[in-house]
């Protein structure tokens, strides 16, 4: 005769029922916070994951989440600063590259405009000084019967200036002028300084307005020591122009 149990009562749930049920009890605490709290002698009876082939869900904690957090955080940071110090570096970099290129067209400039301008200068060849005598005063000193320049006053040993930007043509003996000096005008013209007692350049020089070129004397053809100045449209005798026109024209007051 066949036995059969009633259902309902008596009846003992199988190992797999028990096993899940007591799996999502575990999950429940753990997510709760309470699996913590659990002594270990109960956890200790419970059946393994290999006996019941279920696989435990735990999560993690909220302190150990904002750690987490706060150290994902603490990076971005430290990266978010460093790329913004690199930038700043750059920039400074960029900035002082442009720094030192505007100084260095700004010097290009000056320099440029102190050249023009040293082009475009003139100055009296004496400083200080006088006309003695006039362009084209007669007079049986000299060979061709008229004054050729003009002559400063000045003793011997007075600084002799260029009066303007050029190149010396010629420096040494020149007969009755003595001791002469021959400059090649930046404009093309001529100019001379007579009766020298010492010369201070040399052929193929070049000089620039108020540049001392040498001193004044008594050499060659006069009676006393002063200055011959002549303004020429070549380097030869008999080329002169009106020297004290010459200079003014170039905004030296004589």
């Amino acid at each position: 005769m066949a036995f059969t149990c009633a259902t309902g009562k008596h009846r003992r749930p199988s190992r797999m029922k028990r096993g899940t049920a007591r799996a999502a009890g575990v999950a429940a605490l753990t997510t709760t916070g309470v699996f913590g709290a659990l002594a270990a002698p109960a956890l200790a009876a419970e059946p393994a994951v290999e006996q019941t082939g279920l696989t435990p869900v735990i999560t993690i904690g909220d302190s150990i989440a904002d750690e987490i957090d706060a150290q994902a955080a603490a990076q971005k940071q430290a990266a978010d600063e460093a790329e913004a110090m690199k930038k700043a570096e750059e920039a400074a970099h960029k900035k002082a590259v442009a720094e030192v290129k505007k100084a260095r067209e700004i010097k290009a400039r000056a320099a440029r405009a102190e050249e023009r301008r040293l082009l475009n200068a003139y100055v009296a060849p004496i400083s200080g000084s006088y006309v003695s005598t006039g362009y084209q005063s007669s007079s049986s000193l000299w060979s061709s019967g008229s004054h050729t320049g003009i002559d400063f006053h000045a003793s011997t040993g007075t600084s002799v200036h260029a009066v303007g930007s050029g190149t010396v043509v010629e420096a040494g003996w020149g007969g009755a002028y003595g001791n002469q000096i021959v400059i090649k005008m930046n404009d093309g013209t001529y100019t001379q300084y007579g009766h020298l007692s010492s010369i201070g350049v040399a052929v193929g020089q070049t000089v620039t307005p108020g540049r001392q070129i040498g001193l004044s004397g008594a050499t060659g053809n006069v009676t006393g020591p002063h200055l011959h100045f002549e303004a020429r449209t070549s380097p030869e005798y008999g080329s002169d122009i009106d020297p004290v026109s010459y200079l003014r024209s170039h905004g030296v007051n004589v």
